[in-house]
């Protein structure tokens, strides 16, 4: 049986932390901005330190697995 609940947190969190897709922090502006499509040095920083902040706690802390076969 394969464990795809890594796979699956991953590819999730990867989409909706990309900065500027759905939203950037921080902003070029403000402090958050939504859906501009531009990103920076710094909100990649920022973007990669939730990144691994979550996946830590999905993957290490709660233990997420979704088995197939």
């Amino acid at each position: 049986m394969a464990d795809w609940g890594p796979v699956v947190i991953a590819v999730v969190l990867f989409v909706l932390l990309t900065p500027g897709l759905l939203f950037q922090l921080p902003g070029n502006s403000r402090v958050v901005e939504f859906g501009n499509m531009q990103t920076s040095g710094v909100s990649i920083f920022v973007h990669t330190i939730l990144y691994f902040g979550l996946i830590t706690i999905f993957l290490i802390a709660i233990g997420v697995h979704i088995t197939t076969g």
